[in-house]
């Protein structure tokens, strides 16, 4: 059953924990579901939009998103499989994991989990002999959950700045700077800064990195491009540079990071 399908069914048994696996549909419309929900993304890359931000969620990654939360979930690969769990909420309080959005790098441990419960479908409630086994992943991930990945990309509906986020995607391989930006639009360097924090709530340098990173993930996961081509078309003049600021948003370098897709 597809994951639009499943939505009547997720909130049935509010003690129950739903789980499902399949190769998700290309764009799940707005939806909110009173269970939390585990999600991990198995080749290619998902996003998920909640309110002004796009979080983005490369392969090997997972993702968690509070109880009732209006959100909306599109993949861009054909490949992609999405593991979820969707996990009852009445024991959510006791510790803050569960109250916020996060993107975390998989380890062996969730993996082997995950992929063990390959093969349930549905609801399944406490007394199902597989009910402990679920409980024990949903209360672990508090603990193995440490490193968030910071990529929630904000938007805004404000009209100049939409001209402008959409001028520095099309062209992101141009040197872009905020004189630049500014010279380009009509604006000083400071009111464009000010633009910046006040409809992103970011700076135009944390926006362009944020922007850049998106697209990186993108090339790597769904090209055959090498990592030396794939730097300088996302903007960075070496493949260093590249790198360094990749590692910081993954842990991981570009070339390992290669074998997920």
């Amino acid at each position: 059953m597809s994951l639009i399908a499943s939505l009547p069914y997720i909130d049935q048994e509010p003690q129950s924990v739903y789980v499902m696996h399949e190769k998700l549909e290309r764009h799940i419309p707005v939806h909110r579901h009173t269970k939390g929900q585990l999600s991990y993304v198995e080749g290619g890359i998902a996003y998920v939009h909640i309110k002004n931000k796009t979080f983005v969620i490369p392969a090997r990654h997972y993702f968690w998103i509070p109880p009732g939360l209006e959100h909306i979930l599109k993949v861009s690969h054909s490949a992609t499989v999405l593991r979820s769990i969707f996990f009852y909420a009445f024991d959510d309080d006791r510790h803050p994991f569960y109250a916020k959005v996060g993107i975390y790098p998989i380890n062996e441990l969730l993996l082997q989990m995950i992929k063990h419960s390959d093969g349930w479908e549905g609801l399944i409630g406490p007394d199902d002999q597989r009910y402990q086994f679920l409980t024990t992943i949903k209360n672990i991930l508090p603990e193995i959950s440490t490193h968030i990945m910071p990529m929630a990309l904000p938007s805004t509906e404000n009209e100049r700045m939409c001209a402008i986020l959409a001028f520095m995607d099309e062209r992101i391989a141009e040197p872009h700077t905020l004189q630049s930006i500014s010279d380009r639009f009509g604006f000083s360097c400071r009111s464009l800064s000010r633009l910046f924090q006040s409809t992103l709530g970011i700076s135009f340098l944390q926006y362009l990195k944020l922007l850049r990173m998106v697209k990186a993930f993108e090339m790597i996961l769904e090209t055959d491009r090498s990592m030396t081509e794939i730097s300088y078309l996302i903007g960075y003049h070496s493949l260093s540079a590249f790198s360094t600021t990749f590692y910081q948003f993954t842990n991981l370098r570009p070339s390992s990071f290669n074998k997920y897709k």
